[in-house]
């Protein structure tokens, strides 16, 4: 049976700016949401402009000050904001740009809604490419990240949900989501990245495990470089099946930063998009509640093709290895492929010996939890905002109004036949319904 997907994009996201020379760049998700659309995949899921993060909702993770910081501050009044910009760690990796709070309300309220939506059985799987910013810590911005959209995402399902699990397979260790969540068993966290030689963010070390109430609950599974697609997926799949075995999670939050993928900008592991892919189809084969979110990746075209690549992969769908026109075409040169060769630059440093013992390493820790927490669920608090009272819509009707009116797909798109209105079975522009 298909799974109710879910999909949330705003049309602005990417056309913020970092600043001139900085890798992070949110134009990486124009590139996927063309690719999305001009390889058909929207005609199989939801597609919604999502609701913008307010000020009240960051604060359910972050310090006061802190957003209020970020609500003001901007390139024209910088001057006088010169010491809050140490005291919040801004400033060459997390510079201030043009619509900087815009930008963090429109990610995190699209992993927000997110959780919302599966937290009422509105769909099965949700994806943010937009969100997965999982190093932003509760009082400062870090690596590129201002707003962590994770942890408020995973706030809003521990709502409904007992037990959360959070996967990483970004190559940076997920440190502001494990520091967030270090002291409680709700929430499992399970990182997999580039571990030493002080490779950022420095942390995730294997014997990083948790403390008082969260001791085993946090699992670090520090790579060296180079691992390929058979080496990840030798430790991948068997920690993943040891935790949903151990700690039987009622939801899932899946961070896929594609800067794991081979000759990322910054990275230097060697995974394809068919191998990154391969991690996000295991997880969703647990057949659970999940939230899909993006992350890093700086080689914009590969980043592209890879969360492309993976919409397809969660809607069970199975395109072309040649990518379809878009107005992107010539980034993809010269292969124009969505599985490009993924040339070696750096030789595998992680042996079999090396690769076991992690595994085993984590299995051991995972047997100390002997049953899934039990937790007593008390009265659930109200949404972050409402969803229109899912729950009174009549199930006969196939599309309510007031879903209709978010939609932002053409209410022709579905044809490709004499129903089609410009009759060339070509798939049509986004159009924004408000």
């Amino acid at each position: 049976m298909s799974k109710r997907v879910s999909y949330f994009y705003h049309p602005d996201v990417g056309s913020f700016h970092y600043g001139p020379g900085h890798p992070m760049k949110p134009h990486r998700l124009s590139v996927t949401q063309s690719l999305v659309l001009n390889y058909g995949l929207y005609k199989k899921m939801q597609v919604y402009r999502p609701y913008k993060a307010s000020a009240h909702d960051m604060c359910r993770f972050h310090s006061d000050d802190y957003i209020e910081f970020l609500q003001r501050v901007s390139p024209q009044n910088i001057q006088t904001f010169t010491k809050c910009l140490s005291q919040f760690n801004v400033g060459d990796d997390c510079p201030v740009f043009d619509g900087l709070f815009d930008f963090c309300s429109m990610y995190t309220g699209a992993s927000l809604e997110g959780a919302i939506k599966l937290n009422h059985n509105a769909c099965d799987i949700a994806i943010n490419w937009s969100g997965g910013l999982h190093h932003a810590k509760k009082f400062e911005a870090s690596g590129f990240c201002y707003v962590n959209d994770i942890v408020i995402a995973i706030l809003e399902l521990l709502k409904f949900h007992p037990r959360v699990l959070y996967i990483d397979i970004d190559i940076h260790h997920g440190d502001g989501v494990q520091e967030a969540f270090y002291l409680t068993d709700r929430v499992m966290t399970v990182s997999f990245h580039k571990y030493g030689n002080y490779f950022f963010p420095g942390t995730g070390d294997m014997y990083e495990i948790g403390s008082d109430s969260g001791r085993y609950y946090s699992v670090n599974i520090p790579l060296r470089e180079g691992i390929d697609d058979t080496n990840y997926l030798l430790v991948f799949k068997p920690v993943i099946q040891y935790v949903m075995d151990y700690y039987r999670p009622t939801a899932i939050v899946l961070q896929c930063g594609a800067d794991s993928l081979g000759n990322d900008r910054l990275g230097c592991f060697n995974l394809t998009t068919r191998g990154h892919g391969d991690c996000v189809k295991f997880v969703k084969e647990f057949n659970i509640p999940l939230l899909v979110l993006g992350g890093g990746g700086y080689t914009v075209r590969n980043v592209a093709r890879c969360w492309a690549y993976e919409t397809a992969q969660l809607l069970d769908e199975q395109i072309s290895n040649e990518l379809p026109y878009n107005e992107y075409f010539e980034f993809f040169a010269p292969d124009f492929s969505l599985h490009p060769e993924v040339q070696t630059r750096t030789e595998n440093a992680n042996s079999r010996t090396y690769l076991e013992a992690i595994v085993r390493h984590a299995y051991e820790n995972l047997r100390m939890i002997q049953h899934a927490p039990s937790v007593q669920m008390q009265d659930i608090p109200s949404d972050a905002f409402s969803l229109e009272s899912l729950e009174e819509l009549d199930p006969d009707i196939r599309l309510h109004d007031s879903e209709e009116d978010r939609r932002i797909e053409a209410n022709n798109e579905f044809y490709d036949d004499d129903k089609d209105q410009d009759h060339d079975g070509e798939p049509l522009p986004l159009k924004i319904e408000c």
